[in-house]
């Protein structure tokens, strides 16, 4: 909302754009001078229409030039691009900005050339400018609320941490440096005598780096489409190239050991599993199913939402990830058998908790009906490998989908229903990402044509 003061026979506009990378606000200004013949009203009326249209010119950009700072910049940018950036892409967008302000954040846009963005992306490669330290806990966190009579629901009213993040720093895991700081100031206790900073100084990766380029990118273009600047310099920067790396997935025999070694897994992770590794779902698309998506008379699966978490929100339900994502999916009879039996397991655990169960309408629920972190299923699955790494090569939860995927390219399903059961755009995205299993599937081909029509090969041939 604009700011308005009279002063003498003019107005001041004030219009705030957000804050910079010290908290600092962010302000515009413009001052309008009534003509002489108007009156008291119609000046009211002209200086109210003034502020809004430049209002309007500051969130376009309009009012903005090109001595603006980066980082003042990337605030207002911001600002703007809320509304139409998914929640993750946005936390995700979000986490990078720290380490763009440390090395271009002081400098005004129309002096930002592709140098700077390459020694920028340089020093990332080398592990500087991380700016994403963790912190490890080093006592018995435990221990210490038992001593000093502290529930987790108290910490996490003392200290605004999540309750998802108190359980992690229990359990030995790494924390930001804000969380720690909370915590400490919660429990009244110093940074260093609690939390021991764990060293993060290792290279980002070249796919990491390439993800800020095309922030920084984004940014500088609407500068241009703003009138800011007349050209991008990321347009003439070479970006970070990025090695191509093969999808990890299970082979045949691999996925039936998982399946084996999975039997002694608590109901709700052995379930998920399996629809994952019999639908190569995504795992936000499976956590968001409801037991209205699934007709089990004709063996249909309605893929629509997609279950999500982040920091701020929390777990919350969203789109899919892009239009042809929503799709109707064929089950196999053996993936409704465990749908079924889960559904029986889930109405059984209905009855255990009584009026405390949460009737979400969600397939995958924790104990009081209640949706589940994705985090939580991701972290379980890390270990869940971890503790059969003899039997098994290490794998992450969204590696099952590219095993479905290479499985079904395997056993010569065509790549267009393999593209549509995995809710790819189009099936070139499926034949970049699934090149390999397409290639060995074709030489199988080649080799069962070969058996064929050259059964007795002995034979001399001319």
């Amino acid at each position: 909302m604009a700011t308005i003061r009279k002063r003498n026979n003019s107005y001041e506009i004030v219009v705030s754009c957000g804050y910079d990378i010290n908290g600092k606000q962010i302000r515009r200004s413009m001052t309008y001078k009534p003509e002489k013949d108007m009156t008291a009203k119609q000046i009211e009326k002209e200086v109210q229409r003034q502020a809004v249209l430049f209002e309007e010119q500051c969130k376009s950009g309009q009012a903005l030039n090109n001595n603006i700072k980066f980082a003042d910049f990337a605030e207002i940018w911001f600002n703007d691009r809320k509304k139409d950036l998914r929640p993750k892409t946005y936390e995700r967008y979000k986490s990078m900005l720290p380490r763009i302000n440390a090395a271009i954040g002081h400098m005004k846009i129309s002096k930002i050339q592709p140098p700077h963005l390459r020694a920028f992306y340089k020093n990332l490669s080398e592990g500087g400018l991380r700016l994403d330290t963790k912190y490890k806990c080093k006592i018995n966190l435990d221990e210490y609320m038992q001593e000093h009579n502290i529930t987790t629901a108290a910490l996490v009213r003392l200290s605004e941490v999540p309750n998802t993040t108190i359980i992690s720093i229990r359990k030995g895991n790494n924390v930001s440096l804000n969380n720690a700081e909370k915590i400490c100031k919660a429990l009244e206790q110093p940074l260093n005598e609690m939390f021991e900073a764990v060293d993060t100084s290792k290279p980002l990766s070249e796919e990491t780096i390439l993800h800020h380029h095309r922030l920084i990118s984004s940014m500088l273009s609407t500068a241009v489409e703003w009138g800011i600047l007349f050209a991008n310099p990321c347009d003439r920067t070479k970006p970070p190239k990025v090695a191509h790396k093969e999808p990890k997935y299970l082979d045949e025999k691999q996925a039936a050991i998982l399946l084996e070694v999975l039997e002694d897994e608590p109901m709700t992770y052995r379930t998920v599993v399996h629809l994952l590794l019999f639908t190569g779902m995504r795992r936000g698309e499976l956590l968001g199913l409801k037991w209205s998506d699934v007709d089990f008379k004709n063996n249909i699966l309605q893929v629509c939402r997609s279950l999500q978490y982040t920091k701020d929100r929390g777990v919350f339900e969203d789109d899919t990830k892009n239009r042809s994502s929503e799709r109707v999916m064929k089950l196999s009879q053996t993936a409704v058998n465990y749908l079924s039996a889960y559904k029986i397991y889930q109405m059984e655990q209905q009855l255990r908790v009584g009026d405390r169960w949460k009737n979400s309408g969600y397939i995958f629920t924790n104990d009081l009906g209640e949706p589940i972190n994705p985090n939580t299923i991701s972290s379980w699955f890390s270990k869940f490998m971890n503790k059969h790494s003899d039997r098994l090569p290490y794998i992450t939860l969204h590696s099952l989908r590219h095993t479905n995927a290479t499985l079904q390219i395997a056993c010569g399903v065509p790549i267009t229903t393999v593209a549509k059961r995995l809710g790819h755009t189009n099936s070139t995205t499926t034949g970049k990402i699934y090149a390999h299993a397409i290639k060995s599937a074709d030489e199988a081909a080649a080799q069962t044509l070969d058996n064929l029509l050259t059964p007795n090969k002995n034979k001399n041939v001319g």
